[in-house]
């Protein structure tokens, strides 16, 4: 049997990916060299997972690596050319930023609700100014997406008192945690009652631009909307608009249509945005983390055993059991 070869798109820092030693041959690859590396791989492992290299350098009818691992939550970078390639597998970084990422909401959330925007300004300008912030408990919150990290998100909602109505990609009349998911279709009646609504969707093409001017329209005036999903899912100029106008109170965003954002972009100066540069899932560690992950579904693969976090390619995501009821 051939030595299994590992090919790595690079990104700084490297993985730490000691654990292969003696077991399989690591290549390294950058944007450059893929195309010419790819029918070499048995295991291509996507560090980069922000470059697009993958997609354009998927080789049509020829040889190609039979696993593909994103360490990242979304794999709209691979798709669809990766779609039609059934005989290679690919997972991704499922469970290591539910956590991050839903802590990351909450910090937003309550930011926004006492203006600790606005107490730092005021505190720069040394002046005493007394305001009333808005109470989270008894808000009500829509969070788009049923997935791992929707679900954290929801439960660190609740544990505020903040009613949580969760949206999914299909319905379900009952849950045990949430009482039930709502399908999209139900989205435009539920962003009319929430006064947080956030986006952690998978990004598809059902998904792309889901948060546009209509969409908006439908919100509160004391609304906020979050985006820690994708930056395909807002149209940017709709929410600036929005923002403008008063349609909404305010927003954060953590991803963009394009990354890094320009810096000539119109977002940076919108009032009662907040931006921060893709970061809600990235906490100290965390790169070890993904590395160990990725470790640890190698040696299943090498023992032959089923992989976990394994994507449908079709839908665009890992497709989630609904949760069994908890037993008393």
């Amino acid at each position: 049997m051939s030595e299994t070869c590992v090919l790595v798109l690079d990104a700084e820092p490297l993985p730490r990916l000691d654990r292969l030693a003696g077991r399989a041959r690591v290549v390294h690859a950058d944007e450059k060299t893929l195309a010419g590396q790819l029918p070499e791989a048995d295991v291509l492992l996507v560090w980069d997972f922000l470059s697009d290299a993958v997609r354009e350098a998927w080789p049509g009818d020829g040889p190609r690596p039979r696993w593909v691992h994103t360490p990242s939550a979304g794999v709209d970078r691979l798709l669809p050319e990766l779609a039609d390639g059934r005989d290679t597998v690919i997972t991704n970084a499922r469970g290591v930023f539910d956590r991050p990422i839903a802590e990351y909401v909450l910090g937003l959330v309550l930011a926004m609700a006492k203006d600790f925007r606005g107490t730092w300004e005021l505190q720069r300008q040394r002046r005493w100014r007394h305001r009333e912030t808005f109470r989270v408990g008894g808000s009500r919150a829509t969070v788009v997406g049923s997935g791992p990290i929707g679900r954290e998100i929801g439960r660190a909602l609740l544990a505020l008192g903040v009613k949580v109505d969760l949206v999914g990609r299909t319905a379900r009349d009952t849950d045990p945690e949430f009482g039930q998911v709502h399908s999209t279709a139900s989205l435009p009646a539920l962003v009319g009652e929430a006064d947080w609504v956030v986006c952690v969707a998978p990004l598809t093409q059902e998904s792309t631009g889901m948060f546009d001017a209509g969409m908006f329209a439908r919100m509160k005036p004391e609304a906020h909307f979050v985006n820690v999903g994708r930056g395909a899912h807002v149209v940017e100029d709709d929410l600036v608009d929005a923002l403008l106008k008063h349609h909404i109170k305010g927003a954060a965003l953590d991803v963009f249509a394009e990354e890094p954002l320009p810096a000539d972009s119109r977002l940076w100066d919108v009032p009662g945005l907040l931006i921060s540069p893709h970061m809600s899932g990235d906490t100290v560690g965390w790169r070890d983390d993904l590395a160990e992950q990725f470790l640890d579904n190698f040696d299943r693969w090498e023992a032959g055993e089923p992989l976990l976090n394994v994507v449908d390619k079709h839908l665009g995501y890992v497709p989630t059991a609904p949760p069994a009821p908890s037993t008393p």
